[in-house]
Protein backbone atom coordinates (compact mmCIF):
# COMPACT_ATOMS: atom_id res chain seq x y z
CA UNK A 1 0.00 0.00 0.00
CA UNK A 2 1.08 3.46 -0.96
CA UNK A 3 1.63 5.92 1.96
CA UNK A 4 0.90 9.15 -0.39
CA UNK A 5 -2.10 10.91 0.75
CA UNK A 6 -4.49 12.09 -2.19
CA UNK A 7 -7.20 14.30 -1.26
CA UNK A 8 -10.16 14.94 -3.60
CA UNK A 9 -12.09 17.86 -3.23
CA UNK A 10 -16.07 16.64 -4.66
CA UNK A 11 -17.54 13.36 -5.22
CA UNK A 12 -19.44 13.94 -8.74
CA UNK A 13 -18.75 11.82 -11.72
CA UNK A 14 -15.15 12.82 -12.01
CA UNK A 15 -13.95 13.30 -7.97
CA UNK A 16 -15.83 9.88 -7.27
CA UNK A 17 -14.08 8.13 -10.14
CA UNK A 18 -10.35 9.38 -9.15
CA UNK A 19 -10.85 8.67 -5.35
CA UNK A 20 -12.28 4.96 -6.61
CA UNK A 21 -9.27 4.87 -8.92
CA UNK A 22 -6.64 5.96 -6.25
CA UNK A 23 -7.97 3.53 -3.61
CA UNK A 24 -8.28 0.42 -5.80
CA UNK A 25 -4.25 1.35 -6.67
CA UNK A 26 -3.27 1.03 -2.74
CA UNK A 27 -3.61 4.68 -2.05
CA UNK A 28 -4.90 6.20 0.81
CA UNK A 29 -7.42 8.91 0.10
CA UNK A 30 -8.97 11.94 2.29
CA UNK A 31 -12.36 12.96 0.12
CA UNK A 32 -14.00 16.71 1.05
CA UNK A 33 -17.55 16.83 0.87
CA UNK A 34 -20.38 18.66 2.12
CA UNK A 35 -22.39 16.04 2.66
CA UNK A 36 -19.17 13.69 3.19
CA UNK A 37 -20.34 11.40 0.66
CA UNK A 38 -18.65 9.52 -1.89
CA UNK A 39 -17.52 5.90 -2.65
CA UNK A 40 -16.79 3.09 -0.07
CA UNK A 41 -13.43 1.73 0.27
CA UNK A 42 -10.85 0.66 3.25
CA UNK A 43 -8.99 3.43 2.22
CA UNK A 44 -10.75 6.46 1.48
CA UNK A 45 -11.68 8.25 4.32
CA UNK A 46 -15.02 10.59 3.85
CA UNK A 47 -14.62 13.72 5.26
CA UNK A 48 -18.06 16.86 5.89
CA UNK A 49 -16.14 19.85 4.62
CA UNK A 50 -17.03 22.50 2.59
CA UNK A 51 -13.59 22.69 0.70
CA UNK A 52 -14.61 26.76 -0.70
CA UNK A 53 -14.13 27.42 3.14
CA UNK A 54 -10.11 28.53 3.58
CA UNK A 55 -10.48 27.93 7.25
CA UNK A 56 -11.50 24.29 6.54
CA UNK A 57 -8.92 23.26 4.00
CA UNK A 58 -5.42 23.46 5.96
CA UNK A 59 -6.17 20.54 8.49
CA UNK A 60 -7.48 18.44 5.83
CA UNK A 61 -4.76 19.11 3.42
CA UNK A 62 -1.94 18.53 5.81
CA UNK A 63 0.22 15.48 4.64
CA UNK A 64 -1.23 15.25 1.13
CA UNK A 65 0.69 15.58 -2.19
CA UNK A 66 -1.69 15.71 -4.70
CA UNK A 67 -4.94 17.59 -3.97
CA UNK A 68 -7.57 16.73 -6.76
CA UNK A 69 -10.38 19.55 -7.10
CA UNK A 70 -13.34 18.54 -8.80
CA UNK A 71 -15.75 21.04 -6.98
CA UNK A 72 -18.10 23.39 -9.41
CA UNK A 73 -20.47 26.08 -9.13
CA UNK A 74 -23.61 25.44 -6.85
CA UNK A 75 -26.01 25.92 -10.54
CA UNK A 76 -24.85 25.50 -13.73
CA UNK A 77 -24.61 29.60 -14.70
CA UNK A 78 -22.46 32.41 -15.18
CA UNK A 79 -23.44 34.21 -12.17
CA UNK A 80 -22.87 31.06 -9.73
CA UNK A 81 -19.72 30.19 -11.21
CA UNK A 82 -18.25 33.84 -11.03
CA UNK A 83 -19.55 33.98 -7.34
CA UNK A 84 -18.04 31.15 -6.27
CA UNK A 85 -15.25 29.46 -8.36
CA UNK A 86 -12.90 31.67 -8.56
CA UNK A 87 -12.11 32.59 -5.03
CA UNK A 88 -12.72 28.42 -3.79
CA UNK A 89 -10.02 27.50 -6.60
CA UNK A 90 -7.49 30.06 -4.89
CA UNK A 91 -8.22 29.02 -1.42
CA UNK A 92 -7.35 25.16 -2.56
CA UNK A 93 -4.25 26.48 -4.41
CA UNK A 94 -2.92 28.49 -1.54
CA UNK A 95 -3.60 25.81 1.06
CA UNK A 96 -2.06 22.93 -1.47
CA UNK A 97 0.94 25.52 -1.51
CA UNK A 98 1.31 25.42 2.14
CA UNK A 99 1.08 21.51 2.43
CA UNK A 100 3.43 21.11 -0.24
CA UNK A 101 0.89 19.05 -2.75
CA UNK A 102 0.21 20.14 -6.08
CA UNK A 103 -3.31 20.70 -7.32
CA UNK A 104 -4.82 18.96 -10.61
CA UNK A 105 -8.14 20.64 -12.37
CA UNK A 106 -10.08 19.26 -14.39
CA UNK A 107 -11.49 21.49 -17.03
CA UNK A 108 -13.80 21.79 -20.03
CA UNK A 109 -13.19 23.12 -23.39
CA UNK A 110 -15.18 26.54 -23.16
CA UNK A 111 -11.98 28.15 -22.74
CA UNK A 112 -11.18 28.01 -26.50
CA UNK A 113 -14.93 28.92 -27.34
CA UNK A 114 -15.87 28.47 -30.93
CA UNK A 115 -12.92 27.54 -33.00
CA UNK A 116 -12.99 26.49 -36.53
CA UNK A 117 -11.10 22.58 -36.78
CA UNK A 118 -10.23 20.29 -34.18
CA UNK A 119 -9.37 21.66 -30.68
CA UNK A 120 -5.39 21.17 -29.62
CA UNK A 121 -3.42 21.93 -26.90
CA UNK A 122 -2.15 24.96 -28.50
CA UNK A 123 -5.77 26.60 -29.60
CA UNK A 124 -5.96 29.63 -27.79
CA UNK A 125 -7.82 30.07 -25.03
CA UNK A 126 -9.74 32.81 -25.68
CA UNK A 127 -13.19 32.91 -24.53
CA UNK A 128 -14.12 36.47 -22.84
CA UNK A 129 -17.72 36.41 -22.20
CA UNK A 130 -20.27 34.38 -20.14
CA UNK A 131 -19.49 30.89 -18.05
CA UNK A 132 -16.64 30.11 -21.50
CA UNK A 133 -14.62 33.42 -19.97
CA UNK A 134 -15.25 32.75 -16.52
CA UNK A 135 -13.08 29.02 -17.41
CA UNK A 136 -10.60 30.87 -19.54
CA UNK A 137 -10.23 33.63 -16.58
CA UNK A 138 -9.83 30.20 -14.09
CA UNK A 139 -6.81 29.14 -16.05
CA UNK A 140 -4.53 32.60 -15.95
CA UNK A 141 -4.93 32.34 -12.74
CA UNK A 142 -3.70 29.23 -11.88
CA UNK A 143 -1.15 29.92 -14.22
CA UNK A 144 0.00 32.90 -12.27
CA UNK A 145 -0.24 30.37 -8.83
CA UNK A 146 2.59 29.75 -7.20
CA UNK A 147 1.38 26.96 -6.20
CA UNK A 148 1.84 23.82 -8.74
CA UNK A 149 -1.01 22.97 -10.73
CA UNK A 150 -2.13 21.14 -13.87
CA UNK A 151 -5.53 21.11 -15.87
CA UNK A 152 -6.84 18.08 -17.70
CA UNK A 153 -9.23 19.46 -20.50
CA UNK A 154 -12.11 17.29 -21.11
CA UNK A 155 -15.38 17.53 -23.81
CA UNK A 156 -18.71 16.05 -22.61
CA UNK A 157 -18.43 13.52 -19.95
CA UNK A 158 -20.43 10.16 -20.55
CA UNK A 159 -19.57 6.56 -18.28
CA UNK A 160 -20.45 5.40 -15.08
CA UNK A 161 -21.78 7.74 -12.15
CA UNK A 162 -22.40 10.76 -14.97
CA UNK A 163 -25.96 12.09 -14.69
CA UNK A 164 -26.50 15.63 -15.64
CA UNK A 165 -24.65 15.32 -18.87
CA UNK A 166 -25.64 15.63 -22.28
CA UNK A 167 -25.16 11.61 -22.53
CA UNK A 168 -26.21 10.99 -18.92
CA UNK A 169 -29.73 10.97 -17.70
CA UNK A 170 -31.38 12.41 -20.46
CA UNK A 171 -30.26 9.99 -22.73
CA UNK A 172 -29.33 6.31 -21.72
CA UNK A 173 -32.11 5.48 -19.37
CA UNK A 174 -34.43 6.83 -22.27
CA UNK A 175 -32.28 4.44 -24.71
CA UNK A 176 -32.58 1.61 -22.25
CA UNK A 177 -36.14 1.94 -22.08
CA UNK A 178 -36.72 2.09 -26.02
CA UNK A 179 -38.08 5.90 -25.85
CA UNK A 180 -37.61 8.79 -28.27
CA UNK A 181 -34.81 11.04 -27.13
CA UNK A 182 -34.63 14.49 -28.35
CA UNK A 183 -30.73 15.56 -28.58
CA UNK A 184 -29.46 19.02 -28.96
CA UNK A 185 -28.10 20.68 -31.77
CA UNK A 186 -27.71 17.99 -34.45
CA UNK A 187 -27.48 14.15 -34.81
CA UNK A 188 -24.97 14.72 -38.34
CA UNK A 189 -22.00 16.34 -36.70
CA UNK A 190 -18.84 15.37 -35.56
CA UNK A 191 -18.74 15.79 -31.70
CA UNK A 192 -16.07 14.37 -28.92
CA UNK A 193 -17.07 12.52 -26.23
CA UNK A 194 -14.91 11.66 -22.85
CA UNK A 195 -15.47 8.73 -20.73
CA UNK A 196 -15.11 10.23 -17.38
CA UNK A 197 -12.43 6.76 -16.02
CA UNK A 198 -10.22 8.39 -18.79
CA UNK A 199 -10.17 11.57 -17.55
CA UNK A 200 -9.71 10.37 -14.03
CA UNK A 201 -7.06 8.35 -15.09
CA UNK A 202 -4.85 11.25 -16.89
CA UNK A 203 -5.77 13.54 -13.95
CA UNK A 204 -3.99 10.85 -11.36
CA UNK A 205 -0.81 10.59 -13.78
CA UNK A 206 -0.28 14.07 -14.08
CA UNK A 207 -0.50 14.65 -10.55
CA UNK A 208 2.23 12.12 -10.14
CA UNK A 209 4.65 13.80 -13.23
CA UNK A 210 6.02 17.00 -12.15
CA UNK A 211 7.01 17.31 -15.92
CA UNK A 212 3.81 17.95 -16.51
CA UNK A 213 3.05 20.61 -13.98
CA UNK A 214 2.46 23.62 -15.37
CA UNK A 215 0.63 22.85 -18.73
CA UNK A 216 -3.10 22.90 -19.44
CA UNK A 217 -3.57 18.60 -21.09
CA UNK A 218 -6.22 17.15 -22.68
CA UNK A 219 -7.90 14.16 -21.36
CA UNK A 220 -7.45 10.53 -23.31
CA UNK A 221 -10.55 11.14 -25.70
CA UNK A 222 -11.33 8.89 -28.70
CA UNK A 223 -12.21 9.58 -32.16
CA UNK A 224 -15.46 12.21 -32.65
CA UNK A 225 -18.47 10.83 -32.95
CA UNK A 226 -21.83 12.01 -34.13
CA UNK A 227 -24.83 11.95 -31.53
CA UNK A 228 -26.28 9.14 -33.68
CA UNK A 229 -23.39 7.05 -33.54
CA UNK A 230 -23.36 7.42 -29.54
CA UNK A 231 -26.69 6.40 -29.03
CA UNK A 232 -26.25 3.64 -31.26
CA UNK A 233 -23.14 2.02 -29.49
CA UNK A 234 -25.10 2.83 -25.81
CA UNK A 235 -28.30 1.04 -27.24
CA UNK A 236 -25.85 -1.85 -29.13
CA UNK A 237 -24.33 -1.97 -26.27
CA UNK A 238 -27.47 -2.97 -24.38
CA UNK A 239 -28.91 -4.71 -26.96
CA UNK A 240 -31.67 -2.67 -27.12
CA UNK A 241 -33.52 -1.49 -30.15
CA UNK A 242 -32.03 0.91 -32.61
CA UNK A 243 -32.55 4.38 -30.74
CA UNK A 244 -35.41 6.83 -31.90
CA UNK A 245 -33.71 10.16 -32.08
CA UNK A 246 -35.42 13.52 -32.72
CA UNK A 247 -33.27 16.88 -32.64
CA UNK A 248 -33.82 19.77 -30.90
CA UNK A 249 -32.78 22.56 -32.38
CA UNK A 250 -30.45 25.10 -31.39
CA UNK A 251 -32.06 28.42 -32.39
CA UNK A 252 -35.01 26.47 -29.75
CA UNK A 253 -32.73 26.85 -26.81
CA UNK A 254 -31.78 30.48 -27.58
CA UNK A 255 -35.59 31.43 -28.30
CA UNK A 256 -36.42 29.75 -24.89
CA UNK A 257 -33.88 31.43 -23.29
CA UNK A 258 -35.83 34.84 -23.20
CA UNK A 259 -37.98 33.10 -20.44
CA UNK A 260 -36.02 30.32 -18.79
CA UNK A 261 -32.60 31.10 -17.18
CA UNK A 262 -31.80 27.71 -17.89
CA UNK A 263 -32.39 27.10 -21.40
CA UNK A 264 -30.83 30.54 -21.33
CA UNK A 265 -27.30 28.79 -19.60
CA UNK A 266 -27.86 25.71 -21.98
CA UNK A 267 -27.82 27.88 -25.31
CA UNK A 268 -24.50 29.69 -24.47
CA UNK A 269 -22.77 26.54 -25.48
CA UNK A 270 -25.34 24.91 -28.14
CA UNK A 271 -22.54 26.18 -30.46
CA UNK A 272 -21.14 22.46 -29.69
CA UNK A 273 -23.39 20.79 -30.46
CA UNK A 274 -24.40 22.44 -33.86
CA UNK A 275 -21.36 22.33 -35.85
CA UNK A 276 -18.06 20.57 -35.41
CA UNK A 277 -16.54 19.93 -31.94
CA UNK A 278 -13.68 17.78 -31.73
CA UNK A 279 -11.00 17.25 -29.57
CA UNK A 280 -7.31 16.22 -29.92
CA UNK A 281 -5.60 14.46 -27.28
CA UNK A 282 -3.28 12.85 -29.54
CA UNK A 283 -0.11 14.84 -27.78
CA UNK A 284 -1.48 14.50 -24.17
CA UNK A 285 -1.91 10.94 -24.78
CA UNK A 286 1.91 10.61 -25.83
CA UNK A 287 2.57 12.34 -22.61
CA UNK A 288 0.68 10.33 -20.22
CA UNK A 289 1.52 7.39 -22.20
CA UNK A 290 -2.20 6.66 -22.24
CA UNK A 291 -4.96 6.07 -24.82
CA UNK A 292 -8.74 6.48 -24.40
CA UNK A 293 -10.92 3.45 -23.78
CA UNK A 294 -12.56 2.66 -27.30
CA UNK A 295 -16.07 3.74 -27.56
CA UNK A 296 -17.45 0.27 -27.40
CA UNK A 297 -15.61 -1.05 -24.19
CA UNK A 298 -16.44 2.36 -22.64
CA UNK A 299 -20.58 1.96 -23.86
CA UNK A 300 -21.05 -1.69 -22.26
CA UNK A 301 -19.03 0.13 -18.96
CA UNK A 302 -21.55 2.91 -19.31
CA UNK A 303 -24.72 0.56 -19.95
CA UNK A 304 -23.67 -1.87 -17.10
CA UNK A 305 -23.19 0.82 -14.59
CA UNK A 306 -27.13 2.23 -15.66
CA UNK A 307 -28.66 -0.91 -15.40
CA UNK A 308 -27.20 -1.75 -11.89
CA UNK A 309 -28.29 1.48 -10.53
CA UNK A 310 -32.05 1.43 -12.29
CA UNK A 311 -32.21 -2.33 -10.63
CA UNK A 312 -31.31 -0.85 -7.25
CA UNK A 313 -34.07 2.12 -7.87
Amino acid sequence: MSTELHVVTGAGPVGATIAQQLADQGHPVRLLTRSGSGPEHPLIDRRRVDASQPSALAEHLAGAVAVHHCIHGSSYSAKSWRAELPAAEQAVLAAAGAAGAVVVFPESLYAYGAVDGPMTEDTARTATRGKLGIRAELLRARAASSTPNVSVAASDFYGPRVKTAHAGERLVPALLAGKRVALVGSLKQPHSFTYVPDLARAMITAAQTPSLWGRVLHAPTAPAVTQRELAEALAAAAGAPSPKLSVLPAWVLKASGLFSGDARELAETSYQFARPFVLDSTRSEQLLGQSPTPLGVAAKETVAWWQAVTSVG
